[in-house]
């Protein structure tokens, strides 16, 4: 009873002390003339706001209502300790309004500042819903015909390109404003976004403004690539198309079914940012302990800069509606970003304790979160460190720039990413290190659990994973995740992914399947442990391993691996032995070691007798007498029921006999 009313005095002191202290109130009933320290004299705008809490030294920030804004709010260190709740929606748009009817079903409205050259925008949004350019082909894609500047057969796919041979009419000269239409190429892992140049139609080539960063072929392949050609006048045929005319400021939009112009409301993007918080890592001068709870964030533009085509790995050249610098002990909980021409959030240089939690990132034409900071080498103070991303969900994300990623953690160090739900992205759901092969790198000690991720890639870009790591990583952690239904377009629909470098990682305890390629697949690395995960049902493969290096690259020990169709081990998996150090107390001071090691694991194909089963092309005797899974079994796992995909195992199944522990997803959302 003591203990109970104890509690009730904290809770009732606290409560007490929150009421206790002044909050600024900003409603869009306010006016700016008012004192805004209580709700019926509220104040109108977001900056007076702010300027009555520097001014009065005040802590906490009412925002109610939907605040449009052209600039961005900026945070700086005199406003460490701020609170904003409200439910307040910072929004980044214009409306557009004026529309007439044209012809043949479309509309137009002018905009005088986009033919000033004001502004410029990619997306609009009619109720609320993303609309796209207009383009052609209205489904499917082109594929080029030819590439003059080679191919992954003459050159190497990394080759930057600036041209290509198109079929005859799939690309037009004559179309109005050439220099504003696009060609986005889909290929490889990358979406390029190419302004024309100029196009030789006795020879079908077309030359953009820019390079693109590959062979412009279907991904390794010889066959060309795919593409569409998008701010097309010519292409405005179907319902829920648009177009911008930059030189005449006007737009032209088909309305779906039912969309009267008159009564609903059409956005575009015109603010870049939404919010910044700018510390100065550098001079030791930090925003600390701000909170923003309950607000939202809702449209923004981003265009690239000259020479930018977006070939950076994962989208990396698209901004983000919100940037934090320099920031501490801060948090974003509850609060929406909807609706964005961009990535929702990016930590740069010198964040730390940032903690990112039950959020919504939703309908988004890059990723949810980036997080990076200065490299190896760099000054410490700009290093990014210690952030949890916890909780939120990441949603439809992609949409404009499908290589994007839902969280994508550059060059960071100890965040803890657990409990997100990421889902409908069109490539990877977290990407881990930036940095290819074995150099030194400052990702390191980052946890990635109990996050579920699933139906990602959805057929557009190659070489996925839904958790994928890059470089040196040692201390990472990836364990108790859920993940299914990745589906790439040429190759790689990976569930776990370790490419380029990956190494001193532990994979654990996670459930993966129905993955288009393999549950797990290793490009090349070096130390990593798989243990105790249950791989299922791959489509074309279920373990696989690029190629294989002078050291110990994998450990795969006590998993359970259950397939129906496809190869189980695919790739390099020779039987070499190299000479390397191993022992330092041995005279010769080197041990022949293989250069991985598979022991203890469950391996099961309902469809197979076990002399069917190949392991890398040699019967299971053949493969232990290799000196591989000397203890390991083919056996019926006895999955609760796999049919529906319960992984659970009945109290009989002999992996538990192999010391297979129960996997705890009851900690991942959206199940």
């Amino acid at each position: 009873m003591l203990r109970i009313l104890l509690t009730l005095i904290v809770f009732l002191s606290a409560g007490l002390l929150f009421a206790g202290q002044e909050t600024v109130f900003v409603a869009l009933s306010g006016n700016d003339t008012n004192d805004g320290l209580s709700e019926v004299n509220a104040v109108a705008t977001i900056a007076k706001g702010l300027e009555i809490v520097r001014n009065k030294n005040i802590k906490h920030l009412s925002i109610k209502g939907k605040h449009r804004i052209e600039t961005p709010i900026v945070l700086t260190p005199q406003d460490s300790g701020l609170v904003v709740t409200g439910h307040g929606i910072i929004d980044g748009s214009r409306i557009i309004t004026g529309w007439k009817p044209y012809q043949n079903g479309i509309w137009q409205a002018e905009i005088p500042e986009v033919k000033e050259g004001k502004w410029s925008f990619r997306q609009i949004y009619v109720g609320g819903e993303l609309r796209h350019r207009a383009k052609t082909p209205n489904e499917g894609f082109y594929r080029v015909a030819g590439c003059p500047e080679g191919t992954p057969k003459t050159v190497s796919y990394h080759t930057d390109c600036q041209s290509f041979e198109f079929k005859p009419n799939d690309i037009n000269p004559n179309w109005k404003n050439i220099d504003d239409v696009e060609v986005i190429v889909y290929y490889f892992w990358s979406d390029n976004h190419l302004p024309i140049e100029s196009i030789d139609t006795k020879k079908n080539i077309v030359r953009f403004k820019y390079k693109g960063g590959k062979t412009f072929t279907d991904d390794f392949s010889e066959k060309g690539a795919r593409y569409i050609v998008e701010n097309v006048f010519e292409a405005l045929d179907q319902p829920g198309e648009w177009y911008l005319d930059k030189v005449a400021g006007i737009i032209y939009y088909m309305p779906k079914e039912g969309e009267n112009l008159n009564e609903i409301e059409v956005v575009a993007p015109f603010a870049k940012e939404l919010l910044r918080i700018d510390g100065k890592p550098t001079d030791n001068n930090y925003v600390s302990g701000v909170t923003l709870q309950n607000m939202s964030f809702q449209y923004c533009h981003f265009e690239f800069p000259a020479g930018k085509v977006n070939d950076s790995q994962g989208s990396a050249e698209v901004t983000a509606a919100v940037h934090l610098t320099g920031a501490k002990n801060c948090t974003f909980t509850e609060c929406t970003f909807s609706n964005l021409g961009t990535f929702g959030m990016e930590l740069k240089s010198g964040c730390s304790a940032v903690n990112i939690t039950k959020c919504r990132f939703e309908n988004l034409a890059a990723g949810g979160i980036r997080i990076n900071g200065g490299g190896s080498g760099s000054n410490p103070l700009t290093h990014t460190k210690n952030n949890i991303i916890s909780q939120n969900e990441i949603a439809n994300y992609g949409q404009i720039y499908p290589s994007a990623v839902g969280i994508f953690v550059q060059h960071s160090y100890g965040n803890n990413i657990s409990r997100n739900h990421i889902h409908h992205g069109y490539y990877t759901g977290i990407s881990v290190g930036l940095f290819y092969g074995y150099g030194r790198s400052v990702s390191r000690d980052n946890i990635v659990e109990y996050n579920h991720i699933h139906h990602i890639g959805q057929g557009l870009l190659s070489d996925m994973g839904a958790v994928y790591t890059l470089g040196l990583s040692h201390g990472t952690i990836i364990r108790n995740n859920l993940i299914h239904d990745v589906d790439a377009h040429g190759y790689g629909g990976w569930g776990i992914y370790n490419d380029e470098g990956s190494a001193g990682i532990l994979i654990e305890k996670n459930i993966v399947y129905n993955t288009k390629f393999a549950c797990y697949d290793m490009n090349y690395g070096r130390e990593i442990t798989i243990r105790n995960n249950i791989f299922a049902l791959g489509q074309k493969d279920q373990i696989s391993r690029t190629r294989g290096e002078k050291h110990m690259s994998l450990f795969f020990e006590n998993n359970i691996v259950y397939w129906k169709e496809g190869i189980l081990f695919k790739g390099d998996w020779k039987d070499e032995t190299y000479k390397y150090y191993v022992n330092p107390n041995k005279p010769e001071g080197s041990d022949w070691k293989w250069n991985f090691e598979s022991n203890w694991n469950v391996f099961y194909n309902p469809n197979l007798k076990l002399e069917e089963v190949k392991f890398d092309g040699v019967s299971f005797d053949d493969w232990k007498k290799r000196g591989h899974d000397k203890n390991s079994i083919y056996a019926d796992p006895m999955f609760v029921d796999p049919e529906h995909f319960d992984f659970r195992l009945k109290p009989e199944s002999p992996a538990l006999k192999l010391g297979f522990e129960e996997i705890d997803l009851s900690h991942v959302p959206g199940q």
